[in-house]
């Protein structure tokens, strides 16, 4: 008879009662919440990574809260245009994009990166339900340039969010599904004048319209550093005035993801987080733990 192995067990158990127990306080401030999630980088090319994403959401859903995921897809993008011989140009950070290379950029969103997330997903259980932002005028989008040394720059079928209707994605929250949103949005509302738009802004964009609790931003760094590339400089919470001090002096990459936090902010949303999306289990640490694990924006200081 072994009692060091059942009391090893019962310690083990033990703890794992406690840190459920920890989770009690968050899980009773956003039960029931909206939280907008963007998927994108290192995470979403590592097998491990998207399994432990898919893990944190349908988690998040079980509990009783209500994500919502949005997807862009640049690593799929690239490699498909590369397949189909169409050179992959960058002005200002953006992908001109033609309209040969737009029925790419759709095809790869629509049927490869939003199938792929909505089967990961479904591991869990008939959990998620994949949309487009094309989809009931979910987003309605109008064309962008860039300025490059003073001057306009046409960027093709590339553009910004005009208005986002989130009735198909309430839609699906209430049916008890995930929605997994990708990033296109037709011109002016015209289903053949697709756009391709900034997945982090559409983002929280989404977050906005529907006024979620939270709006999560996974990229490949730990979070916002203050004077990049001073690793010592992370900052683990902002108010959004402050943010906007700050905004000319970022890295050119996290700019996109800090005007979503600040569109979802000044759009009624609590806070918004940028996170490691390496790191195993992210949104987890995020939403229930004190510190959480990455940089999080505020309206004002609490």
């Amino acid at each position: 008879m072994s009692t060091h192995a059942t009391q090893l067990s019962r310690d083990v158990a033990q703890e794992r009662a406690a840190t459920l127990i920890d989770t009690l306080p968050w899980l009773t401030r956003y039960r029931g919440a909206v939280v907008v999630v963007k998927f994108g980088g290192n995470a979403m090319v590592s097998e491990d990574l998207t399994a432990a994403f898919a893990e944190d959401i349908a988690y998040l859903h079980h509990v009783g809260l209500h994500p919502a995921v949005v997807h862009g897809g640049g690593p799929q993008i690239s490699r498909a245009l590369a397949e189909a011989g169409i050179h992959s140009e960058f002005r200002g950070g953006y992908r001109v994009t033609t309209p040969e290379a737009m029925n790419v950029v759709r095809q790869v969103l629509r049927d490869e990166v939003n199938s792929a997330i909505v089967d990961s997903l479904n591991v869990h259980g008939d959990l998620a339900i994949g949309l487009s932002g094309e989809d009931a005028a979910l987003f309605t989008g109008a064309t962008r340039t860039t300025v490059i040394d003073g001057q306009a720059v046409d960027l093709g079928r590339v553009g910004d969010i005009a208005a986002v209707d989130p009735s198909v994605v309430q839609s699906a929250i209430d049916a008890g599904r995930i929605p997994v949103v990708s990033s296109i949005a037709p011109e002016d509302g015209d289903l053949s004048r697709p756009l391709n738009v900034n997945a982090d802004a559409a983002a929280g964009a989404l977050a906005a319209a529907m006024t979620a609790s939270k709006l999560i931003v996974l990229t490949d760094v730990a979070g916002l550093y203050s004077d990049w590339p001073d690793t010592s400089s992370l900052v683990t919470s902002i108010t959004a005035d402050e943010l906007r001090v700050l905004m000319p002096k970022l890295e050119a990459g996290m700019i996109p993801k800090m005007e979503a936090c600040l569109t979802a902010i000044d759009g009624g949303v609590d806070a918004a987080s940028i996170i490691d999306g390496r790191v195993h289990h992210s949104i987890l640490l995020e939403l229930f733990t004190g510190p959480g694990v990455g940089t999080e924006v505020v309206k004002e200081t609490r």
